[in-house]
């Protein structure tokens, strides 16, 4: 199965980026998943099923430790492993 999991963390801090948000970045960078897409003010991660929820596992544990107080997140599933595409 494969999955989209897109995300923000919160507070913002519009004059500078907080620690939460940089770890969040790398988190999802450096997880083994097959596209990745870093914004302002949302992220979205594809991959299989075991990669998608084991980097969700490891950002959500990560950024509250880092200070967010807010994490929003939604998984949509993409359809099954192998069907082609991303």
């Amino acid at each position: 199965m494969r999955l989209r999991v897109e995300f923000t963390t919160e507070p913002f801090d519009l004059d500078e980026v907080p620690r939460h948000a940089l770890v969040a970045r790398e988190v999802i960078e450096t997880a083994e998943l097959d596209a990745v897409d870093v914004g302002p003010f949302g992220n979205t991660a594809e991959g299989g099923a075991d990669a998608v929820l084991t980097a969700v596992d490891a950002l959500l544990r990560k950024v509250l430790e880092a200070g967010a107080t807010r994490v929003s997140l939604q998984v949509n599933v993409m359809g099954e492993a192998g069907e082609g595409g991303k």
